[in-house]
């Protein structure tokens, strides 16, 4: 593992703030595999991070569509939902294979799901709603880098989140 960072956001727009940071770091073949509670933001943290790669048009949950594409500046922004698939098979007729050869970035919800399938590579964040707020907006974003690629970039990825990680976190 390439580092781990925890972080806490305190609105949508935070989050979605936290997706468009990371942006300046994507390249084409990134893969980011998010997971974590139902409603916590998995699809708003790709709303910002599909906003910081040029992406212009609405970014829309693709839990029924599957997968949904979206042309940025540089990269294209493929985003996944694999929730509802049942099986590997199922995830490798969507074309995930064809997708992690594009020039582009691809962006997983339920990740966790088919962790197998996923390239070495690649970031893994974690979205919850913290106990202690209910009622409130804020969600904690727990970030694992794996690979050797994510291991070269980990302190950049560490300034630019910065401004989310609570008081006392390890860098």
């Amino acid at each position: 593992m390439a580092g781990r960072l925890q972080l806490r956001t305190s609105s949508a727009e935070e989050t979605r703030a936290v997706g468009e940071a990371l942006a300046e770091l994507m390249r084409a073949g990134d893969v980011v595999s998010l997971t974590g509670d139902l409603g916590a933001g998995k699809t708003t943290l790709v709303q910002g991070l599909a906003r910081g790669l040029g992406v212009e048009q609405p970014v829309l949950s693709p839990t029924f569509v599957l997968v949904r594409e979206y042309a940025g500046r540089s990269l294209t922004v493929f985003h996944l939902d694999v929730y509802r698939l049942d099986r590997f098979q199922d995830v490798m007729d969507l074309g995930l294979g064809e997708l992690l050869d594009r020039e582009g970035v691809v962006l997983i919800e339920w990740g966790d799901g088919i962790q197998a399938l996923l390239p070495e590579a690649h970031l893994r964040m974690e979205l919850t709603i913290p106990p202690d707020t209910e009622g409130e907006e804020a969600r904690d974003v727990v970030i694992e880098g794996q690979g050797g690629e994510w291991a070269r970039r980990w302190d950049r990825l560490g300034q630019l989140l910065a401004p989310w990680r609570p008081a006392g976190t390890p860098a």
